[in-house]
């Protein structure tokens, strides 16, 4: 099966067209060979490496697919190999009640540090 049509099938990219940009800029690695054409065909025990957002995902194809169907069985055709990778830290929030209010600014401009010390 061509790589981009497995990666939309298996879920990685929304649109066949992305996984087929990112296949042709080179940013996939089929068996550790880096690959420039979306028709390099893969089958199962292929080990794929590519970017996906921030992450490197590195997968092993288990299977192939007749059409792209639900997320439950997109998950049945590969094996995740990628390290887990820590959890970005959240937004910082006001003491956790989101943003300020005008007189919780205000209150802040009152407290005056130094004289914790």
């Amino acid at each position: 099966m061509r790589a981009d049509k497995w990666l939309w099938h298996a879920r990685f990219f929304k649109t066949r067209g992305l996984a087929a940009k990112v296949i042709s800029g080179g940013h996939l690695r089929v068996n550790a060979a880096k690959v420039h054409k979306p028709a390099q065909s893969v089958g199962p025990g292929d080990v794929l490496t590519f970017p996906q957002g921030r992450r490197i995902r590195v997968v092993k194809v288990l299977g192939l697919s007749a059409r792209r169907g639900p997320a439950s069985e997109a998950q049945t055709l590969y094996e995740d190999l990628s390290p887990p990778s820590d959890p970005a830290p959240a937004a910082p929030r006001y003491e956790g009640k989101g943003r300020p209010s005008g007189k919780d600014r205000r209150n802040a401009r009152l407290f005056d540090p130094s004289q914790l010390e």
